[in-house]
C-alpha cells in the first residue's frame, strides 16, 4: 500500500512496535504471482457464526437471512468452521469449532453437506461469495488422522502429540512432512470443487510455513478453474500476502483503536478474575504513524482487514462497546475508509452489545425489526461499493491527511485518478474540539454530500467526542 499513502507526518514517531508483523525470510515464490479478483476490490466481508445465528443454529435457518444480508450490502460470507467437532478433550458442551474431527464433512449440528451446498448456491445466485474457516495448524484430538496417520503430527520430547498454547483439545500438525501438506491441500480442494466455495479464512495461518501456502494457493487456483478465489489469513506477516493470501488481519490497527479508546476513557472491558488492562497513551494522530509503518512493510497491493469486532474479540476481549465505548461508530467508519477491506461480525448490524457464547448454544441476535445499526452499516457498505477511491489495494485512492486542530481528531481525503473524493473526519478524544486549526484554508466543494443524511455537506466547526463526518464529492 506504499503508494496509497501520501501522509503528512510532522514530528510523529514511527510506531514499529504497533504493527505486530514479523519480517521473515521470504520463501521461494510460486511460478504465478497473486492477482486479486476484481470482485474483491470493493467487497465487504461478513463473518457468520452459524451456531448462534438462529434458534436452531442450522444452515437451512441461516439461509432465510441471505436476502437481508444482500440488502445490507454484504459481498463475502465467511462461515466459521463448518466441520464436525472432536469429542475427545472437548471444551464445554458443544466444543470449539476449531477442533476439527473431519475436514471433508459437515458438523451435523448445522445440517448436511447438501444443506450447506444449498446455502452456497443461494448466496451465489444473489451475487455473494462464500469462504469457509479452515483450521490447518492442528486437528481435534479424535480426528481419524491421529490413529490412521500419526506421522502427520508433531511430537513433544516425550513422543506425544500436543496442542499449541493452552489449546488442550487439539494436536498440532507437522508441515515438514510432504504427506501432511498433500492431504491438507487435497481437503481444501474438495470444498472448492464439490461445494463450490470461493476461498478460505485460514486460522493461525502464521504458524504454517509460508512456502506451503504459496504452493497451496497455486493448486487452489487451478482447482477453481475459471473462478477466482479469495484467501484471508488470520495473521499479520507481510510475506503471506506476497503470493498466497489476498488479505491478512489488521490486528495492529485493532490494538491501536483500543489504545485510543482507553486514552479517551472509553475502554471498560475487564476479564473475569483479572485486573483492568493498562494501555499506552495514544491519540488519533498515532494512526498516521501506523499507516506509514504498514506502507513500508506490506506489498503495495496487499489487503489488510480492518475490524471493530470478530468472533475472538466478541467472545474473549469484549464487545465493540466495551472496548471502544462511544467511539465505536467512529472507529467503524474508519475501518471502511482507511486503506484495507472491512469486516462485519454476526450481530454488529443489530447493535449487539453482548458477547456470544463460544462452547454452548446462545440466544441469537434480534434481527428484526431492523435497527439504526442496520442502516448505519448499509450506508457504509453502499459507500464502499460506489466509491472507487475506497477500493482495496492499488485500485484505491491515495490517502491525504488534512491538518486538524487537535491530535484527537483524524481527518483525511481519498481521491481516485479522476478526482472523485471521500472526506472523513472523526473526534476520537474525550472533549469537544475544533476540526480545523485556526487559519486553515481547507474547504470542500459545493457539490459535497453527507453520506449519512444525503444533504449538502457542511464542514463542522467543532466535533464532539465520537462525532464523525463522511462527505463525497466529484473532481473540483
Amino acid at each position: 500500500m506504499k503508494h496509497l499513502l501520501t501522509i503528512l507526518l510532522s514530528g510523529l514517531a514511527i510506531l514499529s512496535g504497533c504493527s505486530g508483523a514479523k519480517k521473515a525470510e521470504t520463501a521461494a515464490a510460486p511460478a504465478d504471482s497473486l492477482v486479486h479478483a476484481d470482485w474483491s476490490r470493493n467487497a465487504v466481508i461478513y463473518e457468520v457464526n452459524t451456531r448462534q445465528y438462529t434458534d436452531s443454529g442450522t444452515f437451512r435457518a441461516f439461509g432465510q437471512h441471505l436476502t437481508r444480508l444482500k440488502d445490507l450490502g454484504v459481498d463475502i460470507l465467511w462461515f466459521m468452521p463448518i466441520h464436525p467437532i472432536s469429542e475427545l478433550n472437548r471444551k464445554g458442551e458443544l466444543g470449539s469449532y476449531y477442533a476439527v474431527r473431519d475436514y471433508r464433512a459437515v458438523n451435523p449440528e448445522f445440517g448436511t453437506f447438501d444443506d450447506f451446498k444449498a446455502v452456497v448456491d443461494s448466496a451465489h445466485a444473489l451475487g455473494m461469495k462464500v469462504i469457509i474457516d479452515w483450521v490447518p495448524n492442528h486437528t481435534g484430538c479424535d480426528n481419524a488422522w491421529v490413529t490412521e496417520h500419526p506421522e502427520y503430527y508433531k511430537l513433544n520430547d516425550e513422543g506425544q502429540m500436543f496442542g499449541p498454547f493452552d489449546w488442550t483439545d487439539v494436536y498440532e500438525l507437522d508441515y515438514s512432512k510432504p504427506e501432511t501438506r498433500r492431504v491438507m491441500t487435497d481437503a481444501m480442494k474438495f470444498w472448492i470443487t464439490e461445494a463450490g466455495i470461493d476461498g478460505f479464512r485460514c486460522d493461525v495461518a502464521g504458524r504454517v510455513p509460508v512456502d506451503y501456502w504459496n504452493e497451496a494457493r497455486r493448486e487452489l487456483n487451478a482447482a477453481a478453474g475459471d473462478r477466482s478465489i479469495f484467501m484471508l489469513a488470520e495473521a499479520t506477516e507481510p510475506e503471506l500476502v506476497e503470493y498466497a493470501f489476498d488479505a491478512v488481519y489488521n490486528w495492529p490497527m485493532k490494538d491501536l483503536f483500543s489504545e485510543i479508546a482507553a486514552t479517551a476513557g472509553q475502554y471498560s472491558f475487564v476479564k473475569e478474575g483479572e485486573q483492568p488492562r493498562t494501555f499506552p497513551v495514544k491519540h488519533a494522530a498515532a494512526i498516521d504513524s501506523l499507516l506509514a509503518v504498514q506502507a513500508e512493510q506490506y506489498p503495495a497491493d496487499a489487503y489488510l482487514m480492518n475490524m471493530t469486532s470478530n468472533h475472538d474479540l466478541n467472545s474473549w476481549e469484549g464487545t465493540e462497546f466495551e472496548r471502544l465505548g462511544n467511539l465505536a461508530p467512529a472507529f467503524a467508519v474508519l475501518s471502511y475508509t482507511l486503506p484495507g477491506i472491512p469486516l462485519i461480525y454476526t450481530g454488529q448490524e443489530t447493535g449487539l452489545d453482548r458477547a456470544l457464547e463460544f462452547f454452548v448454544k446462545d440466544t441469537p441476535p434480534q434481527w428484526e425489526p431492523r435497527s439504526a445499526s442496520f442502516e448505519f452499516y448499509k450506508t457504509l457498505n453502499n459507500l464502499r461499493h460506489n466509491r472507487r477511491e475506497l477500493a482495496s489495494g492499488t485500485a484505491g485512492g491515495a490517502l491525504n491527511r488534512v491538518a486538524t486542530a487537535s491530535d484527537d481528531v483524524i481527518a483525511f481525503t481519498r481521491s481516485d485518478a479522476d478526482g472523485n473524493t471521500t472526506f472523513v473526519a472523526a473526534n476520537l478524544g474525550n472533549a469537544p474540539v475544533a476540526l480545523l486549526p485556526e487559519g486553515s484554508t481547507f474547504t470542500i466543494p459545493a457539490d459535497a454530500v453527507d453520506i449519512f443524511t444525503g444533504a449538502a455537506a457542511v464542514l463542522p466547526a467543532e466535533l464532539v467526542p465520537g462525532q464523525y463526518a463522511v462527505f463525497t464529492y466529484s473532481a473540483r
